[in-house]
């Protein structure tokens, strides 16, 4: 048998916001953005050159989900971005205007820092050895 996630999803106050902020300020692309109803749309983001998993922008739509936007995992880091060049990236999200929580620390298994998205979501950019 051979399986793979295909998408998170991730909880968003607003489609267009949240496209926004991965386009512009991670650099992702946009994969599919399918209106499905007056309210509801798919919309699939990813990293460029990214060829795995993908992120589905979920549009929060009661008082539940909106409560878990921005803490979907208890405070503890959710998304893993790893990079082919960490300063590179590094960089330009600085640059960007992404917050980081974190400086930036080399280990023996590679490079890794802390960030937050425009929701208060915990990432980590990570530049693997």
């Amino acid at each position: 048998m051979k399986q793979h996630i295909a998408q998170i999803a991730l909880v968003v106050y607003d489609y267009d916001e949240a496209i926004k902020y991965y386009i512009e300020k991670l650099g992702f692309h946009l994969v599919e953005d399918t209106v499905l109803s007056d309210t509801k749309r798919w919309v699939v983001v990813a990293p460029k050159g990214a060829d795995g998993c993908k992120l589905l922008l979920a549009k929060a739509v009661n008082g539940k989900q909106k409560s878990r936007i921005g803490n979907q995992t208890g405070g503890r880091v959710f998304l893993f971005l790893h990079t082919d060049d960490f300063w590179r990236d590094y960089k330009q999200m600085q640059a960007n205007g992404i917050e980081f929580l974190r400086e930036p620390v080399e280990e023996s298994w590679g490079i890794a820092t802390v960030f937050q998205d425009l929701y208060g979501n915990t990432w980590d950019l990570v530049q693997p050895k």
